[in-house]
């Protein structure tokens, strides 16, 4: 494969976005960055209700996440039950303003991004590797 061939690879962007975000601005700025970086479909969730509801119809390919949603303050959690579904869980990319205020051990399922961030980040985020989740390394490390 050439060197040419694995750069697109890389960089190919996911079919389904889920972005779970409370701040409808911020929600259509996200889908729109998304769309324009060839993503096929977004869909976007205000709450960690809808966000669930959405995550039992169909597993997205990454999931963009709002850490303090209005109706909880652990958005994280939704992280956590994701990474522990099927082989491939979707690739997750937390969205706050409060970085610091993710667990540490929740921070490593994914791209952390602080509020406000640039678009091109966020394409990057998306675009980027899938990263080894929780349960994996902790199989991992205890054998």
């Amino acid at each position: 494969m050439t060197q040419a061939r694995t750069a697109r690879r890389s960089t190919r962007s996911p079919g389904h976005v889920l972005v779970v975000e409370d701040d409808a601005v911020l929600a259509l700025s996200i889908e729109q960055a998304l769309l324009e970086a060839g993503t096929k479909r977004v869909e976007i969730c205000g709450t960690t209700d809808a966000a669930l509801e959405a995550l039992r119809r169909a597993k997205p390919d990454v999931l963009v996440l709002d850490v303090h949603l209005a109706d909880r303050d652990d958005g994280w959690a939704i992280a956590e039950l994701v990474d522990g579904i099927g082989p491939k869980p979707p690739r997750i990319v937390f969205s706050t303003g409060a970085p610091d205020h993710i667990p540490p051990d929740i921070a490593q399922l994914g791209a952390v991004l602080a509020k406000p961030y640039a678009p091109a980040d966020l394409v990057r985020a998306v675009q980027a590797p899938r990263r080894r989740g929780l349960l994996a390394r902790l199989r991992k490390s205890a054998g």
